[in-house]
């Protein structure tokens, strides 16, 4: 003590300061190294507690710690500020929302993916029906469902939002039906290259086969080359009928002559006379006609026209007084 007597009483002073203001920084020092170690400590705690979730209150948080016995048994954590422990808590929650969105937003795009896949399964599901001739232009859905609903790639797609098996088959037949005037252009080049006429006895058969042999067709849609068969043979048809009356008009005046004139016996409105007799009788004027065209088609397409100039024959009688 004597020492401390000889110091003058403004360097006590100043000692006495540093001392406290030493002491004071320590504790500072001790105190925010404990409330790092605690609000860490917590941290781990939490982390560690998959009872809490991001629906956890704060204050069933807190019952739930009393409960862990790491929690409890740690005098520093018990008795570590509340302000502290609850913005760790806090801190903890935000992450657990975090996870959980980003969670929810995976599951999302599971799903999507999922259905995404399903509709691309079901999609090649219709392109092998389409390779195989089942599923064409002209295909309907009320056809083919008995051979889509036994696939799994179609149950698949039950249920899910979006697009459904139905509107998908729409979307493919509408798409190749759009295919069909360039294929028509495609098949017309074909037959034109291979110098093939289609004639009103020409059948599918041969229309198709001649198509087919070249590798130009390998793309085309089995239900456009129908399509194009048909409008192709109604052409020839119509060319048909119109070459028929006029030759008919012109050679035998038959509206007048012959359908209409009861007096030369031939009445194609009733049952006596066959439409070959009338052809017989026309002679000449249809040999070119006859020469291109199977017996039962030329019946066929005389019992059309006849059937076409009834009315015209019927108005013929009441003007003449028949």
């Amino acid at each position: 003590m004597d020492v401390w007597r000889n110091v003058s009483e403004s360097d006590r002073r100043d000692i006495y300061e540093d001392v406290i203001f030493s002491l004071a920084k320590k504790e500072k020092e001790e105190a925010k190294a404990m409330k790092k170690r605690n609000m860490k400590q917590l941290g781990e705690i939490l982390d560690a507690m998959t009872n809490i979730n991001h629906r956890t209150t704060w204050q069933e948080a807190q019952q739930m710690l009393l409960d862990n016995h790491a929690f409890a048994g740690d005098a520093n954590l018990l008795g570590m500020d509340k302000e502290d422990a609850l913005i760790v808590f806090e801190e903890h929650i935000r992450v657990l929302e975090k996870e959980e969105e980003e969670e929810r937003e995976g599951e999302k795009k599971r799903v999507k993916r999922q259905q995404r896949k399903n509709r691309d399964a079901f999609v090649t599901l219709l392109d092998e029906l389409h390779e195989q001739g089942k599923l064409t232009s002209m295909s309907l859905w009320v056809e083919l469902y008995p051979i889509i609903s036994a696939d799994i790639r179609f149950s698949a797609m039950l249920g899910q939002p979006g697009s459904t098996p139905l509107d998908l088959f729409k979307f493919y037949v509408e798409d190749l039906k759009s295919r069909f005037h360039d294929e028509k252009k495609i098949i017309r080049e074909i037959l034109k290259e291979k110098g093939f006429d289609v004639q009103v006895n020409t059948s599918f058969e041969e229309f198709a086969t001649v198509v087919c042999e070249d590798r130009r067709s390998a793309t085309l849609d089995a239900g456009n080359v129908k399509l194009t068969y048909n409008a192709l043979l109604e052409k020839n048809v119509v060319q048909v009928k119109q070459y028929l009356n006029e030759e008919i008009r012109e050679t035998a005046n038959l509206k007048t002559d012959v359908i209409c004139d009861k007096k030369k016996g031939i009445d194609t409105m009733s049952s006596i006379i066959k439409p070959y007799q009338v052809y017989s009788m026309l002679g000449e004027p249809l040999k070119e006609f006859s020469i291109y065209i199977k017996k039962s088609e030329r019946v066929r397409v005389f019992k059309e026209y006849q059937h076409e100039n009834e009315e015209a024959c019927s108005h013929h009688h009441s003007l003449i007084g028949w």
